[in-house]
């Protein structure tokens, strides 16, 4: 993640959650030494950025300087702090729109190649209690419930269920990982480019 892209966070943000950071806390995340925060992105459609705009409206636009459209739209991210032995994710989501395609996936796949690189021992983190189709995928790769936190989201009281891999560098793991990882990028090779 870049600055740049912190107004689409922004935006992917607010279609996920029902409250959100302000673009200044994301812009002090960028600045943590533990923080990484990775962004997945396609390009806008090219032939609509360089169609010239007609009618009135794209009179208007070149009249007030409009800027060209985005080069990328960000279509959902995650957020995992590095700490002592764990990484622990600390936001996902993914556009709306875009969601059930594989990308929330992908992002997971990222974080967790980026705890096994960096010498992480396990990934962590808490989800909404409700939140079934989430932990069906932390499931999935081999996250277990380790706890409850009561009362943990401030905005409606929910309880969160803590999740933990198990040793990211046993051999057990590593191979469900890796077939993970490889059926996912059989399946959606677009999100591999």
């Amino acid at each position: 993640m870049s600055t740049e892209d912190i107004p689409q966070v922004v935006e992917v943000e607010r279609e996920s959650f029902p409250t959100i950071w302000p673009q200044t806390a994301y812009r002090r995340e960028l600045q943590n030494n533990l923080a990484h925060y990775i962004v997945i992105t396609e390009p806008s459609d090219p032939a609509e950025a360089a169609a010239p705009a007609s009618g009135v409206w794209g009179a208007l636009r070149r009249l007030v300087g409009t800027p060209p459209p985005a080069p990328e739209h960000l279509l959902g991210f995650i957020g995992v702090w590095m700490m002592a032995g764990e990484a622990h994710i600390v936001t996902v989501a993914v556009r709306e729109r875009y969601r059930r395609m594989g990308i929330g996936e992908r992002l997971l796949i990222a974080c967790i190649e980026l705890a096994m690189e960096s010498g992480q021992e396990v990934v962590t983190l808490e989800v909404r209690k409700s939140n079934d189709a989430a932990q069906l995928l932390y499931d999935k790769y081999g996250f277990e419930r380790v706890g409850l936190r009561v009362r943990y989201y401030t905005d409606n009281n929910e309880d969160a269920v803590l999740m933990t891999t198990p040793d990211l560098a046993s051999s057990s793991y590593r191979a469900l990982f890796g077939r993970l990882r490889t059926e996912h990028r059989a399946r959606n090779p677009d999100l591999w480019q």
